[in-house]
């Protein structure tokens, strides 16, 4: 029998196995060093607990005992100002915007061909050249700081780190040019954090 979510002591997050936006969240948390329940989920298979938190049986969802969110970004911020510390997101208005928007960008150019790539059949292969043009065309963005956009890590990096880590996985080749997203990558997968992010189906994503 599954715990009723709002009945734990500590946070819930209905995770797929194998997501970009629930991996997203797992890195956030995983920053933080927040304690939570991990219960994984068969999206094709939703179970009537996360139906009843959430109407829309969507992942990721959060619980916080009687709080219950599910749109990742607000999962995200949320998680930010919960627990401050360390701080994901810049101070200033600009950098914040800048971070917000560049998600969105992500969110809207970068992620549907991920789907397209994995659903398989002819139209992979045009969403392979795209990903690889919408990444190399960001290349600016990984050169400009140490991390995305940011000389710290941010909210932007728990989500770009996810597409880059998935990479070979979806067949997806930069080449030479890409190196500086290849070395931006490698920084940040050898962080406790991010291993500790990761489900066994995503660390299987890269095993030799």
């Amino acid at each position: 029998m599954v715990q009723n979510a709002r009945s734990r002591t500590v946070l819930a997050m209905y995770s797929a196995a194998d997501d970009i936006q629930c991996h997203r969240v797992r890195l956030v948390l995983a920053a933080k060093g927040v304690t939570y329940d991990l219960v994984q989920v068969d999206p094709a298979k939703p179970p009537q607990d996360l139906i009843d938190l959430n109407p829309y049986g969507s992942l990721p969802t959060l619980v916080d005992r009687e709080l219950t969110l599910y749109d990742t970004s607000v999962i995200c911020e949320y998680l930010d100002e919960r627990y401050p510390h360390p701080p994901l997101m810049p101070i200033d208005p600009l950098s914040r915007a800048r971070l917000r928007l560049a998600a969105v960008r992500i969110e809207r150019d970068w992620l549907p061909e991920v789907e397209h790539i994995r659903a398989g059949g002819r139209p992979a292969d045009t969403a392979r050249k795209h990903l690889r043009e919408h990444l190399l065309g960001a290349l600016p963005l990984f050169k400009a700081s140490k991390f995305f956009l940011n000389p710290e890590m941010s909210l932007a990096d728990c989500l770009v780190a996810p597409v880059v880590w998935r990479l070979p996985a979806l067949g997806v080749d930069l080449g030479r040019e890409g190196k500086p997203i290849l070395d931006y990558g490698e920084r940040l997968f050898h962080s406790q954090g991010y291993t500790r992010s990761l489900t066994p189906d995503e660390k299987a994503l890269r095993m030799p």
